[in-house]
């Protein structure tokens, strides 16, 4: 099964942008879908948004608008375009291989301040 590492977090003020990026160890091609999860501190892990294998793309009501997701099979990496971010966005972000088995990133942190 493939391993996923994100990249790509940091601190940012709120309105500012960033992208993440989730590489994966093997081919992502027949992976049906490629998640982005993010967890708040005392929180659930929540689903932000999704791509399948056909570029087809879901987001969460709050994240609709202002994050993007993408993925670039020849590079096996999927990324996430965060916008007009706000201090309600810090969590850290994980990414997910969702296949006959879901896997999962370590994640990366994204500090976002008033």
């Amino acid at each position: 099964q493939v391993q996923l590492v994100e990249s790509g977090g940091g601190l940012v003020q709120a309105g500012g942008s960033l992208r993440l990026s989730c590489v994966a160890s093997g081919s992502i091609f027949n992976i049906p879908f490629m998640e982005w999860y993010r967890q708040a501190p005392g929180e659930q892990r929540d689903l932000v948004a999704r791509i399948s294998s056909s570029g087809s793309a879901n987001y969460a009501d709050s994240m609709k608008g202002r994050f993007t997701i993408s993925r670039d099979n020849a590079k096996n990496t999927v990324y996430l375009q965060m916008n007009s971010l706000k201090p309600e966005d810090t969590a850290v972000y994980y990414c997910s291989a969702v296949g006959i088995r879901r896997v999962w990133g370590q994640g990366t942190q994204v500090t976002v301040s008033s």
